[in-house]
């Protein structure tokens, strides 16, 4: 299985290079119950041991302490410097690797990992459909992909869309695109994607079923937490939450990576690399991706980020 060669107009990426997303965003900004519910969801949904797991959009690092089961954590990420400031964090441990790339286009072999995860990412996704299927080509033989995406049809937009207070509509199986590259998806055109590249749905969690403003400035997180992880399950069938998680298990006819390779070429494929002064160079087409910091940069195609 394999992505071709981009069109002329490929899918634009919500890049967040230069950003200040850890303290903007998490630290000190009222989202401690966001955190631990998806922390709960996780530790019910993620394989605990494995010898390879792949963190796609993995930012910072936010997650990373609950891969300690996991011989070899590759965290994938289009920002440099969301990447780089995880290494500071993490030092200079030998389990990780550090990937700048599009996640169109992931630079590595087909079958290369046990377990993915992509948490908050596939939002940001123009072509949810290609992101999925190039996942299916890294995630090997009976791997698992444990993945989060923002629901239209949880129950404040259809009473939204009933109450006529919104124009869009949450039963539509379409994504809907609430802000520029940013998309909320139907649960049946998840689970119809997923199943077109190979993947079963194994388990689906219900999430954030309390992220109302009230509720977090009146009841303790911890404690709000701890009541969205007990309906999580029982309310996996009815997905009224804004935000689903689920475990999938990859069929038993995808590639498994041969022993000793990793990359491959976004541009051309080829899974053969010179290295050079800092570099990984492509015999085949040439291409020199450079490796800055720590981190490999296989950004490509180049004109396809936002600025």
């Amino acid at each position: 299985m394999t992505n071709d060669i981009p069109a002329q107009n490929p899918p634009s990426i919500c890049d967040y290079e230069g950003s200040t997303y850890r303290t903007d965003f998490w630290e000190g900004q009222g989202r401690e119950y966001e955190d631990w519910v998806e922390r709960i969801a996780l530790r019910k949904l993620l394989p605990p041991t494995g010898p390879r797991l792949l963190d796609i959009g993995a930012g910072f690092g936010r997650l990373i302490d609950l891969y300690g089961g996991y011989d070899e954590i590759v965290l994938l990420d289009y920002s440099t410097s969301l990447l780089r400031e995880a290494r500071e964090r993490l030092g200079d441990d030998s389990r990780y690797r550090y990937v700048a790339a599009n996640f169109y286009y992931m630079p590595f072999v087909d079958g290369l990992v046990e377990t993915a995860v992509m948490v908050r990412v596939l939002h940001h996704a123009q072509d949810a459909p290609a992101v999925l299927r190039e996942i299916a080509r890294v995630v090997g033989a009976r791997g698992h992909l444990v993945l989060e995406y923002a629901n239209k049809r949880h129950i404040k937009a259809m009473l939204r869309y009933l109450l006529r207070r919104q124009d869009w509509n949450p039963f539509d199986s379409h994504p809907t695109e609430f802000v520029r590259l940013n998309f909320d998806f139907h649960p049946a055109y998840i689970r119809q994607h997923l199943t077109q590249v190979g993947f079963t749905i194994q388990q689906e969690r219900a999430v954030s079923a309390f992220r109302l403003p009230l509720l977090k400035r009146t009841i303790p997180p911890r404690l709000l937490a701890a009541f969205d992880g007990f309906f999580q399950r029982p309310l996996a069938s009815f997905k009224p939450t804004p935000s689903i998680f689920l475990r999938a298990c990859r069929d038993k006819s995808a590639a498994v990576a041969p022993a000793g390779s990793f990359f491959r070429c976004p541009a051309c494929h080829s899974a053969d690399f010179t290295t050079g002064d800092h570099t990984l160079i492509c015999p085949d087409c040439t291409r020199q991706w450079p490796i800055v910091g720590g981190v490999y940069d296989f950004r490509w195609p180049r004109e396809t980020h936002d600025e």
